[in-house]
């Protein structure tokens, strides 16, 4: 059983700028909402209520502006930042005494995740997990730009990252799962070439441990990595698409917690007062109409 998470939504967005050199990409639009909303809403769509945003210390203050404490939507939110980009497993350094000896999930704040079935899958994934580590994998035609899992009989075989030649199309999403021991591990790590530490790293201590599990998410579901200013319009396009076929809001976390019950009728309609008129208040004036 998990009941915390990690949002990792530090780093300097160098593959988006212009845009973030005044804005946090975690931040800049994805169609309709903030990037920041799909990962969060995942997070709230299999029951996390008690997260930690990993930010840079000056864009702080605008997450604060946007999700506040998350009181609004029926969770708690809480802020650690990060000085300088110094790699993915400093978060479970920043965030020790947050996960405070629990398990703990970690997604990348850039990741959008979608697909029916898809929350089933990895909430049965949550309530299930104990110790060790676990990952999502998720098939691509450009494993080269990818961690990559190699598997043998249908086990995790060897962990590489970017492979030049792979037998493999399993790239690792930014979706992980890790017990208490993650920000010890964290701690020992040696910074690569790069000068950060590496996440897969952490992966490979678990699998040289047989304790790394994985789950593949195969044709239902859609992981989107939205690195660069092409994936951000691919996205837009992706999310536009769905959301205008079915008349369904992607990543709406007003809806997900009203539907949860984490607030009330009262409470998402003060939302909308101060939300003012717009597409996304009159959808969601049409959830309790």
């Amino acid at each position: 059983m998990i009941k915390k998470a990690i949002i990792m939504a530090g780093g300097s967005g160098t593959r988006l700028r212009p845009s973030t050199l005044a804005l946090n990409k975690h931040l800049i639009p994805i169609y309709d909402k903030p990037l920041i909303f799909y990962p969060l809403s995942l997070l709230m769509l299999i029951g996390i209520r008690d997260i930690l945003i990993i930010v840079n210390d000056h864009d702080k203050f605008l997450f604060e502006k946007l999700l506040g404490n998350g009181k609004k939507f029926g969770i708690k939110i809480r802020y650690k930042t990060q000085n300088k980009p110094t790699g993915i497993p400093e978060s479970f350094i920043i965030g020790e005494e947050f996960i405070d000896n629990k398990n703990v999930i970690l997604i990348l704040g850039d990741n959008i995740f979608y697909g029916q079935g898809l929350v089933e899958i990895i909430q049965k994934s949550k309530n299930s997990f104990k110790n060790g580590a676990k990952i999502f994998t998720y098939p691509v035609k450009n494993p080269n730009e990818f961690g990559v899992a190699e598997l043998k009989n249908n086990k995790i075989k060897k962990l590489v990252e970017k492979p030049k030649v792979t037998k493999s199309n399993l790239a690792i999403t930014g979706f992980y799962f890790f017990d208490k021991k993650v920000s010890s591990i964290a701690k020992n790590l040696k910074p690569s070439k790069r000068n950060e530490t590496e996440i897969i790293e952490i992966l490979k201590y678990y699998q040289k441990k047989n304790r790394l599990d994985f789950t593949k998410l195969g044709r239902g579901s859609t992981w989107l990595d939205t690195g660069t200013v092409r994936n951000n319009l691919l996205c837009s396009n992706f999310i536009q698409i769905m959301e205008d076929r079915q008349n369904y809001k992607i990543g709406c976390l007003e809806e997900i917690s009203y539907r949860k019950n984490w607030i009330s009728k009262k409470e998402l309609s003060q939302i909308i007062k101060n939300m003012g008129n717009n597409e996304y208040s009159i959808y969601l004036k049409s959830l309790i109409n």
